[in-house]
């Protein structure tokens, strides 16, 4: 699980899945081809990541509506300032979310191995 919330390759646990860090908006969509460690491909097919829009839009959506109903109902704010928030929010978490959700599928995908995660360091 750490390792999903980490970003890194989920074979050796060492390469990073993005070139620039976690909350960078300068090129923020893009991924090696390969882990720099153990030279797993991060695209392994055509659509591959097809299946990490559904775990984005299954956790934007949860999070949309507990967001609003607690500032709504719990803060007593008005709707529009419940949205109005709620957009902000999302467009400062738009890119960790995006990452987040294809750092989840790759981990679903690809499992673990001990034996390539020294690869270039022994």
């Amino acid at each position: 699980m750490a390792n999903m919330l980490a970003m890194k390759c989920p074979r050796c646990q060492e390469g990073d899945l993005f070139d620039t860090p976690t909350f960078s908006f300068k090129k923020p969509f893009d991924m090696p081809e390969k882990c720099p460690h153990c030279e797993q491909d991060y695209m392994p097919e055509p659509g591959f990541y097809y299946g990490a829009m559904f775990i984005s839009y299954i956790f934007m959506g949860w999070f949309c509506l507990l967001f609003v109903m607690f500032f709504h109902w719990v803060l007593g704010w008005g709707m529009a300032a419940s949205f109005g928030l709620l957009i902000a929010v999302c467009i400062v978490l738009f890119v960790y979310i995006f990452r987040l959700a294809r750092s989840i599928w790759i981990n679903i995908v690809v499992k673990y191995d001990p034996s390539k995660a020294k690869h270039k360091h022994a």
